[in-house]
C-alpha cells in the first residue's frame, strides 16, 4: 500500500484539506470547520483512505493548534510548509488565483515531493513546564510594574510637586 499525503491550508474558523495519493491523484478535497467534532471526523476520514499518512500543513501554531494536537495525538506524522513556500509554490501549478483548495492541494503535492521540510513533534514535558513557568513569570513582571505605575499615578494625584522635584 503507497502513502497518501494530506495538505491542509490553515484557516481561523475553517481549513481546507486535499488529501493525495503517491501519483498525485486527489482523493478528497474537503472543507472543514476548526472544531474538535469536525477535526477528528476528517482525520478518521483521511485515514479510511489509507493508513500512512503524511499531513502537512502552512501554519504550525495559533489557529492551527487545535488540528496539529489532534494529529500528533492520534500519532500522526505532521510536517511544516511555510506560508512563502506555499505562495511561491502556486506559481508552478495550474489555475489563476488564490483558493483555500488550491493551496492546499500545493500543500500537500509539496510534502509529496520534498524531503526537506520540518517534522512536528510533541513538547517534552520539560520545554512544557519551562514554558509555563516563563509565562507565568512575565505574567508576574507586568503585574508588578502595573502595579508600581499605579502606585505612582495615585502619589502624582495626592501629591503634584513630586512631578517637580525629580523623585520617582
Amino acid at each position: 500500500m503507497g502513502w497518501n499525503w494530506a495538505g491542509t491550508d490553515i484557516g481561523k474558523a475553517h481549513h481546507h484539506t486535499v488529501v493525495l495519493n503517491d501519483d498525485g491523484e486527489v482523493l478528497l478535497s474537503r472543507k472543514v470547520v476548526n472544531d474538535e467534532a469536525d477535526l477528528l471526523h476528517l482525520i478518521s476520514e483521511v485515514l479510511t483512505l489509507g493508513e500512512t499518512v503524511v499531513w502537512s500543513v502552512d501554519v504550525a501554531d495559533g489557529m492551527a493548534s487545535l488540528l496539529v494536537n489532534l494529529l500528533l495525538n492520534h500519532g500522526q506524522t505532521i510536517v511544516y510548509l511555510p506560508g512563502l513556500a506555499v505562495n511561491r509554490a502556486s506559481a508552478g501549478y495550474r489555475g489563476l488565483g488564490k483558493t483555500d483548495a488550491k493551496d492546499a492541494r500545493v500543500i500537500a503535492d509539496q510534502a509529496r515531493m520534498r524531503r526537506d521540510l520540518h517534522v512536528l513533534t510533541p513538547e517534552s514535558e520539560l520545554t512544557a513546564e519551562l514554558r509555563v513557568m516563563t509565562d507565568r513569570r512575565a505574567d508576574l513582571v507586568k503585574e508588578r510594574t502595573r502595579k508600581t505605575n499605579r502606585l505612582h499615578a495615585q502619589m502624582l494625584s495626592l501629591f503634584p510637586a513630586l512631578e517637580h522635584c525629580g523623585c520617582r
